[in-house]
């Protein structure tokens, strides 16, 4: 409990929620019931020290921990886990680069079945574009924003979090749904802008990790969007040929709601999949583990 209060300030809107829940659960259950605290953060802590850490100077890492801690890591790790599954490989043969996208998205590269770097940073808000949250951006913006807009700092962050991403681009909404609906209904330009900037960015980060990682057997789908849209993995693959990305279109279009598999076709030398995220099963597996004193690694 005392680990998780000291993290507070690193994760302001999940860590004072969770240990209210911990509280609550005890005083129902009793303190003899053991809890598992199971972090989002866990799998990216194999991340190197290159890819952690910003160049800021060295002793604002060491004072205040401001590193790369990335998001997710429950997703990506489950499914690279079901990947190597669907394989029969070891875990040190897993290398691939998975993709969780919904509302919150992100990008990890996986080699050796090790995270090696993830697009969320110290907080989730760095990284691809999502549902209202910005992604990557100038950080000069921060304060042009501020000085222009009449605001202050923590109003700049609300904007930055809440306001922007698929919501700020379109005008409309943060659902991927609706705005490929208004896309092809109403031809609006800015539910087509703001999805083209969504799958430029990720596609961008594709080949920025599988640079980094050198290279990979396959691209993973994952989360509500990476499940569910057809679309929007087309649209994000479109232009990745020349590195020997492929896709199966019948394979694709077919691959919705509770589909695992292959989606790209026998020619393509990256493979790409869609494999659905369990992380309450992972949570679930991790609690066990934990309570039995088990050290297997999933």
């Amino acid at each position: 409990m005392r680990a998780i209060e000291d993290c507070i300030e690193l994760a302001p809107l999940h860590n004072p929620t969770n240990i209210k829940g911990i509280i609550a659960a005890r005083e129902v259950l009793g303190s003899g019931v053991p809890q598992v605290a199971v972090f989002d953060t866990a799998f990216h802590q194999t991340l190197p020290e290159h890819a952690y850490l910003y160049a800021l100077p060295y002793q604002l890492y060491r004072r205040h921990r401001i590193r790369r801690y990335g998001f997710h890591g429950t997703s990506h790790r489950y499914v690279a886990y079901r990947y190597r599954q669907l394989h029969n490989i070891s875990r040190d043969q897993t290398n691939v680069i998975t993709l969780h996208l919904g509302n919150g998205c992100s990008i990890a590269g996986i080699r050796d079945g090790n995270s090696q770097d993830t697009s969320m940073g110290l907080t989730p808000l760095e990284g691809l574009v999502m549902g209202t949250r910005s992604g990557d951006l100038d950080p000069a913006i921060i304060d042009f924003i501020s000085v222009k807009e009449g605001l202050s700092s923590n109003e700049v962050e609300t904007l930055l979090n809440k306001q922007s991403g698929l919501l700020g681009i379109s005008g409309l909404t943060n659902d991927m749904r609706e705005l490929l609906a208004e896309e092809q209904e109403n031809s609006d330009r800015r539910a087509h802008l703001a999805i083209e900037v969504f799958c430029y960015r990720a596609r961008k980060y594709i080949g920025a990790f599988l640079a980094a990682i050198g290279g990979a057997d396959a691209l993973v789908f994952t989360g509500g969007i990476g499940e569910n849209s057809p679309e929007l993995r087309a649209r994000i693959c479109k232009g990745l040929e020349w590195m020997g990305l492929e896709l199966d279109q019948a394979k694709n279009a077919g691959a919705a709601r509770d589909f695992e598999g292959v989606i790209s076709n026998e020619a393509s030398r990256l493979a790409a999949y869609v494999i659905p995220t369990d992380e309450e099963l992972l949570i679930a597996r991790d609690t066990v583990r934990c309570v039995k004193g088990v050290q297997q690694r999933f």
